[in-house]
């Protein structure tokens, strides 16, 4: 009798020690209008371990969780998930055992199907630390519905959603500074043109002649490049302010701003190329240099607004281009930015040269070159509109501008270029060109090679140097290389139901719900893939890391791709439109569901962004954006794989 109350006096005195070692706390989150999880936390004493649910025959007890659905108010779906915790070896077992030190955390979906407050469940765990191991033990746990807080409160989504914000913000800086330096070097070309460059020594001059000391010449100078930095980002901030940041950003993938935007970059280059000159009217210059003969600094600031009105036929169309591109790029500071760096790289020369005026003499004079400068310049205008068209055709998938026409109107373009350049071909406002100059030729050399490099494409060739300015492999005439009629892969593919074939031949799904059914069925992870037709970065990562065999196999066998357009302009069903929770705004084509469906679950709205989740939708890992870096991309890859298996 004395030897049966000891032994219970030890199990008793042991069970209370291992509710001492874990403290148990329980919420409850609400998923939608029918779906809650039920989140249980255990906090773990220092110097000890709770093993994990999934330990192997012959080990500890496991972490083992049992729902009381009885009832049938509700039903279990799938099963309970927990953090990845850390493997040791443990000592008692000699094994290596998964488990978690410090904290805990596990979580159930359920799906309830009538009115319940409260949900009763059962636990059973063992703790161990170093030296011994304490029988498993047992605790009842409550779930109160009542008390439910929706997803978006707790602190493990806000969290989550600072990490994508500061993620997808570092992105937005990386786009700023790339719209900055294209604009800079887009002001250095406008700099170059008939219209801009024979003011430098005209301007600094007046400048140098009519202030009395070189420090006046200087200040002077300084405050006439200043105007003109002000007048462009004033410009900036006009577009930004009229059209707003969700107008900016819509650009890129509305259709019939693509179409207007083909037309003006058409006759911009006509213009370049000597057809006609784009000027503002003449009344404009003239009320302007009237202020101009004021002196002072109000006189300074309005001989720069004369500069840009003058040089109008020259720069307003690189501005347009620009601001546009900064526009749809770079939310409400990218046009802003954009105009900080055109006007910074046309400001420096007037205050440089002010500064030291002997520089003036090494300038070279103004001539014939100037203008093959401008004309370069058309040639170029010319095939950026063709890819405004190619947005345009993507969007709607008309299919009337395939790979093959998008790269032979471009080798016939950067042709006619060499032949310009080459000397055989002229054009109306040309200097007569006895010999060619040795960086007219090099320019020329350059140009030709370009065109030999695109021609293989026509015949399939991936062409990654230009990724994402022509359609993709697969929307043109021949999507495996002419004569091709099998996929990358070299085998036929067996598609699954409502799946198709994406770039390399990936099998993708392009809804949600169909991508996540087969993921359960064939039991892998889900890559999201928010992408665009129209979308560059989609295509560079698509052509330039996805065909990188370690990540195409990833991506082929490891893992299933549901690749969502937030451009595609297909209508919904009158019946699935709806008014956003989000936004506010009426969701009613397929491309606003999931721009909408983006915004709402990882707010982030910009393309590529990829995610990947596991069979119940939650996240494996933090998201990603554009990453042209492979190692980087095929880590976040395999970092989530393996949280999946874990």
């Amino acid at each position: 009798m004395f030897l049966v109350l000891a032994v219970l006096a030890a199990t008793i005195s042991a069970q209370a020690q291992v509710v001492n070692h874990v403290k148990w706390e329980t919420s409850v989150e609400k998923i939608s209008e029918t779906d809650y999880e039920l989140i249980t936390k255990a906090t773990i004493d220092e110097g000890w371990y709770l093993y994990a649910q999934n330990v192997l025959e012959g080990g500890p007890t496991p972490t083992t969780f049992i729902y009381d659905d009885s009832n049938g108010k509700f039903v279990i779906v799938g099963n309970t998930i927990e953090e990845k915790g850390r493997v040791v070896n443990d000592p008692v077992f000699d094994m290596d055992i998964p488990v978690f030190k410090g904290q805990a955390e596990f979580r159930q979906t359920i799906t309830i199907k009538e009115s319940i407050d409260r949900i009763d469940a059962f636990l059973e765990f063992a703790v161990s630390d170093t030296d011994q191991y304490l029988p498993p033990t047992e605790v009842n746990l409550t779930f109160e519905i009542a008390d439910t807080v929706t997803k978006s409160d707790t602190s493990s989504q806000v969290l989550a959603t600072e990490s994508s914000a500061n993620k997808a913000d570092n992105d937005s800086k990386l786009g700023l500074w790339s719209i900055f330096i294209i604009a800079f070097f887009s002001g250095f070309a406008a700099l170059l043109t008939p219209c801009v460059f024979p003011m430098i020594p005209m301007t600094v001059s007046f400048f140098t002649k009519q202030s009395k000391t070189r420090i006046a010449g200087i200040k002077n100078a300084i405050i006439y490049g200043t105007s003109i930095i002000v007048i462009y980002v004033l410009l900036g901030v006009l577009v930004s302010v009229v059209f707003g940041a969700d107008a900016l950003n819509a650009l890129s993938t509305n259709v019939w701003f693509n179409v207007v935007f083909f037309i003006l970059l058409i006759v911009f280059a006509a213009s370049f190329m000597g057809a006609f000159e784009i000027m503002l009217p003449n009344k404009w210059a003239n009320k302007v240099d009237s202020q101009a003969d004021k002196g002072g600094f109000i006189g300074i600031f309005f001989m720069a607004l004369a500069l840009a009105i003058v040089s109008f036929s020259c720069t307003g169309p690189i501005v347009g281009t620009l601001l546009v591109q900064a526009a749809s790029g770079g939310g409400h500071i990218g046009p802003i930015m954009g105009m900080l760096g055109f006007s910074l790289a046309i400001a420096l020369p007037f205050a440089l040269f002010a500064a030291f005026p002997g520089w003036l003499n090494s300038l070279p004079k103004s001539g014939g070159w100037l203008n093959t400068v401008k004309v370069v310049l058309g040639f170029l205008e010319l095939a950026f509109a063709f890819k405004f068209l190619s947005n345009a055709d993507l969007v709607l998938q008309l299919h009337l501008l395939e790979r093959e026409t998008f790269l032979a109107i471009w080798i016939a373009i950067f042709g006619g270029l060499v032949l310009y350049l080459f000397g055989k071909i002229t054009l109306p406002h040309d200097s007569p060109l006895p010999h060619i100059s040795v960086g007219r030729l090099g320019l020329g050399l350059f140009v030709l090679a370009f065109v030999v490099y695109m021609i293989p494409g026509l015949w399939g060739a991936p062409l990654q140097w230009i990724s994402g300015f022509p359609p993709p492999s697969q929307y043109s005439e021949s999507p495996y290389g002419v004569g091709n009629t099998k996929g990358v892969s070299g085998t036929s593919i067996e598609l699954p139901t409502d799946a198709e074939l994406g770039p390399l031949d990936l099998i993708t799904f392009k809804e949600y719900e169909a991508g996540m059914a087969h993921a359960k069925k064939v039991n892998k992870p889900v890559m999201l893939d928010f992408t665009g037709y129209a979308c560059v970065n989609c295509r560079k990562m698509e052509e330039r890391v996805w065909p990188e065999p370690q990540v195409q196999q990833v991506l082929r066998d490891e893992l299933v791709l549901i690749s969502l357009y937030v451009d595609d302009k297909k209508d919904l069903p009158k019946s699935e439109q709806y008014i956003s929770e989000t936004t506010g705004k009426k969701i009613k084509t397929i491309g606003n569901k999931w721009s909408d469906f983006q915004i709402k679950h990882y707010k982030a709205n910009a393309q590529p962004y990829y995610v990947l989740i596991d069979n119940n939708g939650e996240n494996l890992n933090e998201p990603t954006a554009y990453d042209p870096d492979i190692d980087s991309y095929l880590n976040w890859l395999k970092e989530g794989i393996e949280n999946y298996r874990n």
